[in-house]
C-alpha cells in the first residue's frame, strides 16, 4: 500500500491518508498470504486444465509421392487396365471397378487406384460408426478439445505435407492450398476449441404468466451417426470441416469424398484417425467411403445416418434430397454460386481500386476459380467501370500457369482446373457474349501448357461489357474468368446482382454508407463482405445461400447445432412447492355423475378455459381482470 501511496497526488494522498483505515501489520500478512493462495490455486487449476486437454504427439505415414517429387508414375508410363481408366476418366467416364488417381497440373498419376465402395462397405461403414458413437457420445467436452488440439498441432507441424498432397490430387498452386486448406481448417479447429462449448451448453429459455411456476430449457444432444457428401476443389477443409463439428457434437460421421480426390483423402483419414487414437478413442469413429453414385445411394438413404450435408452442384442436390427423403433423413445443402461483387463510385472508392483490383484478382482466380465463393460478377459502376478494365487488364495478361510442384523456382500464378470437362462449354459460353457485344480482352480457351502436354488449364480470362441477358451472366462458371458487368446506378447493380438463380455470397466495395446499406439488405445472398472477399469464412459464421445456393447454415454457433438434437426441456421451478393439477371443473369425465352438478359442468368448464386465456392473455389490465373473475367463478 505504501508503494501506492507514494504514486498519488500531494492532494490525493493526503485525503487518501485520512480516510483509509488503520490495518493492523497482522491483518496485512494474512490478506496477503491468502491472496497469494487464491491465486497459487487458480493459476494450478489453469495448468491442470490444460494439461488434461494438451495435445498429443502423432505420426501418420505420408504418401510416397508427397516427400519424394520422382517417385509418382508419368503418364505414358501406365499400361493396360490402369491406362484404360485413366483416359476415361479424363473423359468423365468412370470405372466401377477401379479409379484412378493424377496431378491435373501435370499428369502425374498417384498411387495404384482404389476399388470403389460397394453397399456392403456402405453399411459396414456405418455400423462402425455407430458402435464407436455410443461411447464418444459419453466424453466430456474437455475430452472432445483434447482430440481437436491434437489436429491443430499435427495440421501446424504437417502444412507442407497437407498442402502437396491438396496439389498433387486437385492441381492448385500452394498459396491456393494456404488459404483454402490451411487457414481455413486452423481457424475452423480454433473457433470450435474457443466457443464450441459455449454454443453447446444447455440454454435457459423465457417463460410466460401462466406458466410463471415453470423453468425452460433446451439443450443440445448428439444426433448419432451423420454424413457428409463433400466437393474436390478444397480436399482437406471439405473433409475435415464436416469431421470437427461432428466429432466435437459427439457424432460419429461417415465422409463420402469426391473419388476425383480420392488418393489424398486416404491420407487425410489416417490424420484424423491418428488424433483420435492417440487420445484413446476409437478410430472407427470417423469412415471414408469413396464409391459412384448408383453406391452413393445406400449412404444418402441410409436409415441409421441422422444428418446429411451435401456440397456439390443442383442437378446432384437433386438426387441427394429425393434419396435422403427415403429415410426422412435432414440435409444441408450447399451448391454452387454466382457471387456478385458490387464497386461503387464514391470517390474514396475510386481511389482504392488499385486494392481493390487485388482482392478481386484472389476472389476470381483462387483455385483456377473453383471456388464455390469466388466472386463470378463483378458489377462496376460508371465512375469505377473504366479504371478497375484498365488496372486489371495488364495483370492478367500476365499471369503464369503450371504445376507449383514442377516449376519452381518460377512459381506459377495459377494451377490447375481438375479436369477439362467444362472447356467445351466456357469456350461456348465465352464466343456466345463476345457476338452478342461483349469484349474479350484476355483469354477465353483452353490453354495447351508447353511441358505439361497432360495438365488441365484454361487461360486466365477477362471479359468486359457483359449484360444480364447473356447466358455467362446467369451459369456459374467455376472457371477463372473475370467477367465485369456496367450498372448504372446502385438500384441497378441490386438488380442485375439478383438477377440470378443463385445467391450464396457476395461482397460490396464502398465509403457512402447509405448505398453500402442499400446493398447489403438488397442483395439476396446468405453472406455478404464489406470492402472484402469472403470475410465471414475466416471467421466462422453460418455458412450457407438461399434460393438456387441450397439452404441450411454450416459454421458457427448454427453448423454445430444442425448437428444435434435441439430438445426443449421444461421443469417445475419450485418442485416442492407448486406444480401442475388439473382442475377439477376440466378433470375427466368432464361431465360429472348424476347428483354431483354434472349438467352445468361443460358449459362451466368452457367458462373457465376462457377465463384462463384472458388472464394470460388479455391486452388491457381491465381484460385481464375480467379473465380472472371469470376463471374464478367457474372453478
Amino acid at each position: 500500500m505504501d508503494c501506492l501511496f507514494s504514486r498519488l497526488p500531494p492532494v490525493l494522498r493526503d485525503n487518501a491518508q485520512v480516510y483509509t483505515p488503520a490495518i493492523s501489520p497482522k491483518h496485512v500478512q494474512w490478506a496477503g498470504i491468502a491472496a497469494v493462495s487464491l491465486v497459487a490455486v487458480y493459476v494450478g487449476y489453469l495448468y491442470i486444465q490444460s494439461q488434461r486437454e494438451a495435445a498429443v504427439t502423432f505420426n501418420v505415414p505420408v504418401p510416397p509421392e508427397v516427400r519424394k517429387n520422382g517417385s509418382a508414375k508419368k503418364w505414358e508410363d501406365i499400361q493396360g487396365q490402369q491406362k484404360r481408366v485413366l483416359e476415361d476418366q479424363v473423359r468423365g467416364k468412370w470405372n466401377d471397378q477401379l479409379i484412378m488417381s493424377y496431378c491435373p497440373a501435370d499428369g502425374r498419376v498417384l498411387g495404384n487406384g482404389i476399388k470403389p465402395a460397394t453397399v456392403e462397405d456402405v453399411n459396414n461403414a456405418v455400423g462402425a460408426a455407430k458402435a464407436a458413437q455410443r461411447e464418444w457420445a459419453k466424453t466430456t467436452f474437455a475430452e472432445r478439445r483434447k482430440v481437436l488440439q491434437t489436429l491443430l498441432k499435427y495440421v501446424l507441424e504437417h502444412q507442407d505435407d497437407i498442402v502437396t498432397a491438396c496439389c498433387l490430387d486437385s492441381g492448385k498452386t500452394k498459396v491456393d492450398a494456404s488459404f483454402g486448406e490451411i487457414l481455413v481448417t486452423a481457424e475452423k479447429l480454433k473457433w470450435t476449441l474457443d466457443h464450441g462449448e459455449k454454443a453447446l451448453l444447455p440454454e435457459r429459455r423465457p417463460t410466460n404468466f401462466l406458466m410463471m411456476y415453470k423453468k425452460n430449457m433446451v439443450t443440445y444432444e448428439p444426433l448419432g451417426v451423420v454424413s457428409a457428401c463433400v466437393s474436390w476443389n478444397y480436399p482437406f477443409h471439405n473433409f475435415i470441416g464436416p469431421v470437427i463439428s461432428a466429432l466435437f457434437t459427439g457424432n460419429g460421421v461417415v465422409v463420402k469424398p469426391s473419388e476425383q480426390t480420392a488418393w489424398c483423402t486416404a491420407y487425410f483419414l489416417d490424420i484424423v484417425r491418428g488424433a483420435l487414437s492417440s487420445c484413446g478413442h476409437s478410430r472407427d469413429l470417423v469412415q471414408t467411403l469413396v464409391c459412384l453414385p448408383a453406391v452413393a445411394d445406400s449412404l444418402t438413404s441410409h436409415p441409421d445416418i441422422a444428418q446429411l450435408t451435401f456440397i456439390g452442384s443442383r442437378p446432384v442436390a437433386f438426387k441427394v434430397c429425393a434419396s435422403a427423403a427415403k429415410s426422412l433423413t435432414p440435409v444441408t445443402v450447399e451448391l454452387g454460386g454466382k457471387d456478385p461483387a458490387v464497386i461503387l463510385d464514391d470517390s474514396r472508392t475510386i481511389r482504392n481500386l488499385p486494392a481493390i483490383a487485388s482482392i478481386m484478382m484472389r476472389g476470381v482466380f483462387q483455385s483456377a476459380g473453383q471456388n464455390c465463393i469466388g466472386v463470378e460478377r463483378i458489377i462496376a459502376l460508371p465512375g469505377s467501370y473504366d479504371k478497375l478494365i484498365e488496372i486489371v487488364t495488364p495483370r492478367i495478361q500476365a499471369f503464369r500457369l503450371g504445376s507449383i510442384l514442377l516449376d519452381t523456382p518460377t512459381t506459377p500464378d495459377m494451377g490447375a482446373m481438375i479436369s477439362p470437362a467444362s472447356f467445351d462449354k466456357l469456350e461456348s459460353l465465352i464466343a456466345e457474349a463476345v457476338q452478342q457485344g461483349a469484349r474479350l480482352l484476355s483469354g477465353g480457351s483452353r490453354y495447351e501448357h508447353p511441358t505439361h502436354s497432360q495438365g488441365h488449364y484454361f487461360a486466365p480470362t477477362l471479359l468486359v461489357d457483359v449484360t444480364r441477358d447473356m447466358r455467362i451472366a446467369q451459369e456459374e462458371l467455376f472457371a477463372p474468368i473475370f467477367l465485369i458487368m456496367r450498372a448504372e446506378s446502385v438500384p441497378e447493380a441490386i438488380a442485375i446482382a439478383n438477377s440470378t438463380a443463385y445467391a450464396l455470397g457476395a461482397s460490396v466495395f464502398g465509403h457512402r454508407q447509405s448505398d453500402v446499406q442499400a446493398c447489403v439488405s438488397g442483395i439476396e445472398a446468405g453472406m455478404v463482405s464489406i470492402n472484402d472477399f469472403g470475410a465471414y469464412y475466416a471467421v466462422q459464421l453460418p455458412f450457407g445461400g438461399v434460393k438456387g445456393s441450397g439452404y441450411g447454415r454450416f459454421a458457427g454457433e448454427e453448423g454445430l447445432r444442425g448437428l444435434c438434437n435441439v430438445k426443449s426441456v421444461c421443469a417445475d421451478r419450485w418442485p416442492t412447492l407448486i406444480g401442475t393439477a388439473i382442475p377439477p371443473r376440466v378433470d375427466y369425465p368432464i361431465q360429472k355423475v348424476a347428483g354431483s352438478g354434472g349438467a352445468a359442468d361443460g358449459p362451466a368448464a368452457w367458462e373457465m378455459c376462457k377465463g384462463v386465456v384472458e388472464t394470460g392473455y388479455q391486452i388491457t389490465l381491465a381484460g385481464r381482470v375480467k379473465g380472472i373473475l371469470r376463471l374464478l367463478g367457474n372453478m
